[in-house]
């Protein structure tokens, strides 16, 4: 079994087709790519996927396989940049992540305290959903990151930053837009954009406020990331409940306005390492978390 056959593999899980695998990820001929993976299962003992004219679907042995290959190919990567990271070590480098539109705020306050300490400093920056900033640190391809909380990830330390609280996001020339703030019992049947599964922390936290308030709301449409989120609630003319940084990306035709209650629900942005990172470039980073807070609060008065 060679590393190839575990990246055919995941290629093709995630494809849902050997087709699309093979033309748009792999770039390889289909009978050569589907010769590979019938060497695979052969190394297995037993099938992974069945095949059909709806595409590809994994099988038990399957689905259990795919969880395992992509740790093998994560700790590979990880390998490969320890190596490379080793093979330099008069500079040093410091991986930074931030949860997509985080770094507006925090991504100049933390340079600052970086090349403050460190003016030599090699920083490399990455935009990404939560959970897959989490993979990161496990991974070891960040050192640290802004992010929100994430089960399972028990090896990963979490510092709160601020908590956010939620706004409701909604057209411009929405009824309600005249208002400073917004009773929720007043978007009774207004269309709702909720997040979907790509920010699990933030769905729980919104789905907990409309059961626990008894919103009455109509799902219209799930947003996979800030952006479609916005231009859904421009387009449907329904609304959304996003955290307070979502201020810094709305156009003329959208507008946030807060939430007029007593129980407005919140979110924390973390920042979080391994436990396991011992870096003393992380230590510097992290005894300055306080400094940083307090800058990017300044910022916002």
């Amino acid at each position: 079994m060679e590393l190839r056959h575990l990246r055919y593999f995941v290629a093709v899980a995630e494809a849902g087709s050997m087709t699309v695998a093979a033309t748009q990820k792999l770039h390889t001929a289909q009978p050569s790519l589907s010769r590979q993976l019938r060497d695979l299962e052969y190394e297995v003992g037993t099938p992974l996927m069945t095949r059909s004219a709806r595409g590809i679907e994994l099988t038990a042995a399957g689905r259990a396989f795919l969880d395992h290959a992509r740790l093998a190919l994560s700790q590979v990567e990880a390998a490969g940049l320890a190596a490379r990271r080793a093979a330099q070590p008069a500079k040093a480098t410091f991986a930074l992540g931030f949860l997509t539109g985080q770094e507006m705020d925090w991504l100049p306050e933390a340079m600052h305290v970086l090349r403050d300490e460190l003016p030599k400093l090699d920083v490399t920056v990455s935009s990404q959903f939560s959970p897959d900033l989490a993979k990161g640190l496990l991974n070891g391809t960040l050192d640290a990151a802004f992010m929100r909380p994430e089960q399972g990830a028990s090896d990963l330390v979490f510092r709160v930053v601020v908590d956010e609280p939620l706004v409701v996001v909604l057209p411009s020339d929405h009824r309600l837009a005249s208002h400073k703030a917004i009773n929720p019992a007043a978007l009774a049947g207004e269309p709702f954009i909720n997040v979907s599964s790509t920010a699990p922390a933030l769905r729980v936290v919104i789905d907990d406020y409309v059961d626990r308030t008894g919103l009455d709301v109509r799902l219209a449409h799930e947003a996979d990331n800030l952006a479609m989120a916005i231009s859904l609630v421009a387009s449907t003319r329904g609304f959304a409940l996003l955290p307070i940084y979502a201020e810094n990306f709305l156009p003329w035709s959208v507008v946030a306005r807060r939430i007029k209650s007593g129980d407005v629900p919140t979110i924390p942005l973390m920042v979080a390492h391994h436990k396991a990172n011992t870096s003393a470039t992380l230590k510097l980073f992290l005894s300055r978390i306080d400094e940083l807070i307090a800058r990017v609060s300044k910022k916002h008065g």
